[in-house]
């Protein structure tokens, strides 16, 4: 595991008790979504236009991210296709009151450029 953040700061967020699931701990929903809008704001830079997720391949928690924390999530575009784009997307915790950062997960995620009517179309 890299120490390190790849990638472009997209997304930096407080996680906050509302979050949480009965141990205390953020729910993983919560983070994957983060993960996603992150993602998003990639693809439409990247694409020029509207984008929707079309798949999260092979996501795992290593760490969990807790009440406090920061989690600071980081894009990277590694593929574009005809219709679609493949960005790496890392979330990593800053602990509360701390400079001590940790990646918590990572996926590819690939989004697929859509014209008005939703519909794929080529990225530009």
């Amino acid at each position: 595991m890299s120490d390190a953040p790849r990638g472009e700061l997209t997304i930096r967020i407080n996680a906050m008790p509302a979050d949480t699931n009965a141990d205390g701990d953020i729910f993983g929903g919560w983070v994957l979504s983060q993960m996603d809008s992150a993602g998003g704001i990639a693809g439409v830079h990247r694409c020029g236009g509207r984008v929707v997720t079309a798949a999260v391949n092979a996501m795992a928690f290593l760490r969990p991210v807790r009440v406090g924390d920061v989690l600071c999530v980081y894009t990277e575009v590694i593929k574009v296709g005809r219709t679609s784009v493949h960005i790496r997307i890392e979330a990593w915790a800053r602990r509360f009151l701390s400079d001590v950062r940790e990646k918590v997960t990572e996926a590819e995620f690939v989004y697929v450029a859509v014209d008005k009517e939703g519909k794929p179309t080529p990225v530009v």
